[in-house]
Parts: structure tokens; C-alpha cells; sequence
């Protein structure tokens, strides 16, 4: 059997010194700016997350994965540093949207036309182009995902928002695909938490942002971070009409839920990311239970078709816990494919 590759979602832990993690872990993420969040002098802020991306993708890189992310050092959470940097939001007199938890929270404010102003992470994927040779990754927040994590007070129509959205996460995409970036992996965890609109306009929004595209574009769906959502449902609400998507990956959790990959058959011209760490623990697993849980997925997915994976929110845990899941997954991954006993310690 082939090797299984290994890959981040997106995020890994960022250094205490960096960002206040208490903080952090105490609050739902971010949809509004969160300055507050970061320890270091706003005059030193580039440079002090210039050296943890460094870091993150040494840590990648040491552990032995095949495809590197920027480790999302730069972020206060997955969507609020692209969402709030473009045209037609008010970041300053924010709305309120409910988050996937039931609870209202703080979010931009569509009071224009929303457009990009200028490409948002196309200097993040330089640096990570400059820092490793292997497979590059970047995450970029869903035009889906960004519409309900908004407050519209300018279109009057939920498709409208979206497909706004869906031009300004297009025009990133091809730029960071131009760039060089190997994978560009759209974040829709909303189309799980919200099947019904998904189904009636957000899969359009998707398709609008995505289709067409030259280059390996991946999708990411999932239960929201563990460290805040800690209840688990067995399947997803939304997942097989993903293969209605020219999305060449689809990345998903199946550690924590124990979710029954029956369902990957209906994803069977799709590379699956497959989420097979556990993130709502620091406990780091074994080789041994990563590669079990790899394999659940073999009656229903050619290995040949997996990348092993985390589940989401892996910023959430310490960084020791981190970097040793990272080294499992790597393991893991190995005894999964056959070829060949554990290492020593």
C-alpha cells in the first residue's frame, strides 16, 4: 500500500507569548476584530507572527508531515481576519448573529456592497512558500460560512450576502493559487450547522466561489471546535452533496464523533482529509489508535484516496499535546498504510 499522506486542517497551536490562549479558550471565536487577544506590541506584531509560522511549520516539518499550513498564526480565528478586511462591513458598530452554539455574538455588519479591497492572505502564503519546500496549504473562510456570521443590513436577501462573499473568497482563491499554494482549502462549517440553507443557496455560493478554478481546492466541514462545542452527533447533516462540488478534496472529523464513514461512499471521487485526532483532549493517542481509526475508513474509501488529518481546532491545545499528536498522526498514518512496525523512541 502507498504511504498515507498527513496534513493539518489549518490551525495549530499558537505560543503563549504570542496570543493570551486563556483568553482564547473563554470566549466563542471571533467574528469582529479581538485585538485584545494578542500579548505582543501592536509595533512588533508582523514580526512576532512572522517567527511563530516559523515555528509552526518547523514543528510541521519535524514531525514529518507531507503537506504544510502556516499553522493560521496570524488569526484570531478561522474567518474573522479575512471577514473583517473587506469592503461593505462595519467592523466598528457590529450586529449580532447567532453562533452554532445557540449563543448571539458580535459580527460584522454588511452595510454596502462586500468586495475584497485588496488580496488578504496572498503575503501569508509567500512567507509559507519561502519556509518549506513540500506541499503548501492555506485556508481561506467560506462565502457561505461568512454570510451567517454576518448581520445584513444591506441586501435584504440571504443568497445576495452569499454570493457577495463568494466573489471576494474567488478573487483570493485565484490569488493565492498564483501565488504557488499547492491547496487551497475553503472552511464551510456552517453548511453542517445550517443543512437547510446550505442546501437552498449554499451550495450555489460554494460552487460560485470555487468552480472552474486550476488549481487542488479542497473544502473543510465540521462540528466547530471542540474546545467549544463539545457535544458530537454521529453524522453529518450535510456532506454527501459535496460531491456535486468541483472541490477536489473534502476534509471532515471522524475522531471525536465516531462518525459512521459509511458515508464517504457517496464522496468516491473525492480525496478525503480525514480528522482522526481527538482535539477536545491534550492527551496525546497512540500510533496504534490513530492508525484504527484510519482504517475504519478502508471499507468505505481507498487508502490511496486519504489524507490523515486532525480534527478541527487544533489551536486550542497546548502546544506540547500539539506537536505530540502531530507525531502520532505521522506514525499513525504509517502503520496504517502496512509498511512497517513502530518506530523507537
Amino acid at each position: 500500500m502507498d504511504a498515507i499522506p498527513t496534513s493539518l486542517v489549518g490551525s495549530y497551536a499558537q505560543p503563549d507569548w504570542l496570543i493570551d490562549r486563556e483568553k482564547l479558550r473563554g470566549r466563542f471565536p471571533p467574528r469582529v476584530r479581538a485585538r485584545e487577544l494578542w500579548r505582543v506590541d501592536p509595533e512588533y506584531i508582523e514580526e512576532a507572527q512572522d517567527d511563530a509560522t516559523r515555528l509552526a511549520i518547523a514543528d510541521q516539518e519535524r514531525a514529518g508531515l507531507d503537506v504544510i499550513t502556516d499553522g493560521e498564526m496570524r488569526r484570531e480565528s478561522y474567518s474573522n481576519r479575512f471577514a473583517t478586511a473587506l469592503d461593505g462591513v462595519d467592523i466598528d458598530n457590529p450586529g449580532t448573529a447567532l453562533d452554532r452554539s445557540g449563543h448571539p455574538n458580535p459580527v460584522p455588519r454588511v452595510v454596502g456592497p462586500v468586495a475584497r479591497k485588496h488580496p488578504v492572505q496572498v503575503r501569508d502564503a509567500e512567507f509559507l512558500l519561502a519556509h518549506t519546500s513540500r506541499t503548501t496549504k492555506m485556508t481561506v473562510p467560506g462565502p457561505f460560512t461568512m454570510s451567517q456570521q454576518a448581520q445584513d443590513d444591506h441586501y435584504g436577501s440571504p443568497r445576495d450576502v452569499g454570493m457577495a462573499y463568494a466573489a471576494a473568497v474567488r478573487e483570493e482563491i485565484l490569488d493565492l493559487v498564483r501565488a504557488g499554494i499547492d491547496i487551497v482549502q475553503v472552511d464551510e462549517p456552517y453548511m453542517q450547522a445550517r443543512p437547510e440553507a446550505a442546501r437552498d443557496y449554499g451550495l450555489d455560493v460554494l460552487r460560485a466561489a470555487t468552480d472552474g478554478i486550476d488549481g487542488t481546492l479542497a473544502v473543510h466541514i465540521c462540528f466547530g471546535y471542540a474546545a467549544i462545542i463539545h457535544e458530537r452527533p454521529s453524522g453529518y447533516s450535510f456532506l454527501p452533496e459535496l460531491a456535486a462540488t468541483a472541490a477536489d478534496q473534502v476534509s471532515i472529523e471522524t475522531a471525536q464523533s465516531g462518525l459512521d464513514l459509511e458515508v464517504l461512499e457517496s464522496l468516491a471521487d473525492k480525496t478525503i482529509i480525514l480528522g482522526v485526532l481527538d482535539l477536545s483532549t491534550n492527551e496525546v493517542e497512540t500510533p496504534e489508535t490513530v492508525a484504527d481509526r484510519i482504517r475504519r475508513a478502508f471499507p468505505h474509501a481507498d487508502p490511496g484516496r486519504i489524507v490523515a488529518a486532525p480534527d478541527c481546532g487544533m489551536k486550542y491545545l497546548t502546544r506540547d499535546a500539539a506537536y505530540g499528536k502531530l507525531e502520532s498522526l505521522v506514525e499513525g498514518a504509517r502503520l496504517a498504510a502496512g509498511d512497517g512496525a513502530p518506530r523507537s523512541a
